[in-house]
């Protein structure tokens, strides 16, 4: 009795697995021909995680390729892989690609309708790591988010910020909005911080004290020189603009800007110039001003 349970048991197994599930073109699939099309992929993948994680990045890591470039090697040679292994895995269980025309249309057109969003970020995920307008470790400012990027992927990109808050964009605000690179190209940028002194400053004082300052801050690059701009005769004040370069606006612009704005109130107060407060003078051209007093509540009770 055993030997006959165990041999029906194995005719029912096989059965199941080669019960035709549906037909495509003129191939029948089966659950074993889905089992092995997708123990084939999954050693694709696996296989493709293999060359490009160690030999792929080992390889392009001893070259003078930019990392992000690296990076976005890296990225689209997988891609390939795994485009390049399905369609072996397709072949190997019998599936011809011309029987998967109607349901690529099907596909297409769920596409085109439903998943219209998800498809224009992959398509921009393609863009940025081709083009390269954003890599990896750049600090950018896009849809109200500044932070430095640490991950590009086909639908989103990671964006940390000063505050260690990681913040997920979708690739599509990377190319269809105005973007702010701080670290594209050259990353020496110039900073300009207003600031506003009392009439009757001497000027010649004001520019050596700004001067000092910018050259004792280690931040504040050498060359190109930084600058004092007068901007103008403001209301109450004399109007100037301390203008000075740094690459510091790449990690840290708020605590930079912060530092250059302490360094000046500290000098002013101990030179002396005085940073005024906004004033109106009241002239009375005709007439009298009557100023009433109040009544002394104590005194009258």
């Amino acid at each position: 009795m055993e030997p006959t349970t165990a041999t029906e048991f194995t005719q029912v197994f096989r059965d199941v697995l080669n019960y035709p599930i549906f037909t495509l073109g003129a191939r029948v699939l089966t659950l074993a021909l889905i089992g092995k099309f997708f123990l084939l992929f999954g050693g694709v993948i696996l296989m493709v995680r293999v060359v490009t994680r160690i030999f792929l990045a080992r390889a392009l890591s001893r070259t003078s390729m930019d990392p992000s470039l690296q990076f976005a090697t890296i990225k689209i040679a997988g891609y390939c892989l795994i485009v390049l292994g399905g369609y072996v895995a397709l072949n190997l269980v019998g599936v011809e690609l011309s029987s998967l025309a109607v349901l690529a249309g099907a596909v297409g057109v769920g596409l085109g309708f439903g998943l219209q969003n998800i498809t224009n970020n992959f398509i921009c995920g393609i863009i940025i790591l081709a083009e390269r307008p954003v890599k990896l470790g750049d600090r950018v400012e896009v849809a109200n988010v500044a932070g430095r990027v640490t991950r590009i992927s086909l639908r989103s990109t990671t964006v940390v910020t000063n505050d260690n808050i990681a913040i997920i964009v979708p690739n599509s605000d990377f190319i269809t909005q105005t973007v702010t690179n701080w670290s594209h190209g050259d990353p020496r940028v110039r900073i300009r911080i207003p600031f506003g002194v009392a009439y009757g400053t001497d000027t010649d004082k004001l520019t050596t004290v700004l001067m000092e300052i910018a050259a004792n801050d280690p931040q504040v690059l050498k060359t190109p020189e930084p600058a004092l701009f007068f901007d103008g005769f403001g209301d109450s004040s004399l109007n100037f603009e301390l203008a000075v370069w740094t690459q510091e606006l790449a990690s840290s612009p708020r605590r930079f800007r912060s530092q250059i704005n302490f360094a000046i109130d500290r000098a002013l107060r101990a030179h002396g110039i005085e940073i005024p407060f906004p004033q109106r003078d009241l002239h009375i051209r005709s007439g009298t001003l009557q100023v009433k007093q109040k009544p002394d509540l104590d005194a009258s009770a």
